[in-house]
């Protein structure tokens, strides 16, 4: 499959800069057995469920983790955490992007606001044992090298404390937009921090926000609860893996990076019980479909509670075994959440429908518009 096949023309001002308010964006309706859409509002949604469904939300919470440190010459160097590697260890290590990462070597230091200082320390190698799709996390990850994906290892201080970091972030980090959402100094500002955040996050260690999630108001679940939708969480901290760009050629040559993901027993129970039952299973997001469908591979069609780490790559010719309706954001061409909404709808209805978005100016990425797919 040519990753050329998930491509379509997009105008630059189709990119939505800032959310509509919530529960106001633009909603298109996809049947994915005809291909036939209409034209709606996220305000329509909870008509649009049915009594019975299990809607699915990624409870994850986006963490500030855009920081800027200075090294022993004083020069600027901008990191993204990516990972906490370990949640019990003082000093605390993490996995970071650095920019520019020529930077960041073996025993350099790097002061940043709040006292805090990090080293960069050798990597002990691949975090993930190669072939694996989804696993349960070891209690002590290997660092990755910095050479797999541009990620280095970094061990965080702040003398004569034992401060938790993410704490900290509140005050010295800033929220990693998307680099399509362009600001005047390049920095979230204190709307994105409201705006880039669902109503029902709760679990820090999200870079990105899931951002169908962003168009709930607490109203809007309170009206689905009383029509008697069912209302479940799941948590996958959205990594580099969900927005890792397809560099090859060919869709079967990407590999998505690792990403941690937790379902409560309740959820599992939940979602087993309308599958036996035939009601509709409907997952908020590409990544609540990631998180339902890795562990359903997991355990023979079953969604099971517990922690685990996915690299699921869902393209065309997929089987979706949990999840039967899916509301989504209009994705970025040749993007891996596009291809995870063709396999889900099929590439074709998907990509008339993208071009019937564009045509009637829908708004497209983070901050855009929504589509509900069943």
């Amino acid at each position: 499959m040519d990753v050329a096949d998930f491509d379509f023309e997009l105008p630059p001002e189709a990119i939505a800069q800032r959310p509509a308010p919530r529960g106001t964006a633009r909603l298109m309706t996809l049947d994915r057995a005809t291909g036939a859409f209409a034209h709606r509002s996220v305000a329509d949604l909870p008509g649009v469920l049915r009594a019975g469904d299990v809607l699915v939300l990624n409870d994850t919470k986006v963490i500030p983790a855009r920081i800027f440190g200075t090294d022993e010459k004083g020069r600027r160097t901008e990191f993204l955490l990516v990972q906490r590697e370990d949640s019990s260890s003082t000093p605390e290590l993490w996995r970071c992007l650095a920019r520019p990462g020529r930077r960041v070597k073996t025993g350099r230091r790097f002061f940043f606001e709040g006292e805090w200082e990090a080293e960069a320390i050798p990597a002990a190698g691949a975090p993930h044992a190669a072939g694996a799709s989804t696993h349960s996390p070891s209690k002590k990850s290997a660092l990755p090298r910095s050479a797999e994906g541009g990620l280095y290892a970094m061990r965080f201080t702040k003398h004569g404390s034992r401060e938790n970091l993410l704490l900290s972030l509140q005050s010295i980090g800033s929220a990693p937009l998307p680099p399509y959402i362009r600001r005047p100094d390049g920095l979230a500002d204190a709307q994105d921090r409201l705006d880039y955040q669902t109503v029902f996050a709760r679990e820090p260690g999200a870079i990105a926000a899931p951002t169908a999630g962003l168009h709930f108001t607490e109203s809007m679940l309170a009206e689905a609860a009383a029509r008697g939708v069912t209302i479940v969480r799941v948590t996958l901290h959205v990594g580099l893996g969900t927005f890792k760009p397809v560099k090859s050629d060919r869709v079967e040559d990407h590999r998505m990076d690792f990403e941690r993901a937790f379902i409560p027993e309740d959820t599992a129970a939940a979602v087993n019980r309308a599958k036996d039952e035939g009601r509709r299973v409907v997952a908020v997001g590409t990544t609540s479909v990631r998180t339902l469908e890795a562990s359903a591979r997991l355990h023979g069609g079953r969604v099971a509670p517990g922690a685990f780490e996915t690299d699921l790559f869902l393209v065309p010719g997929a089987e979706f075994r949990a999840v039967d309706a899916l509301l989504t954001n209009f994705h970025l061409p040749r993007s891996t959440l596009l291809m995870l909404l063709s396999a889900f709808a099929g590439r074709e209805r998907v990509l008339a429908a993208y071009r019937e978005a564009v045509r009637a100016g829908y708004r497209f990425f983070s901050y855009g518009d929504a589509m509900f797919v069943a």
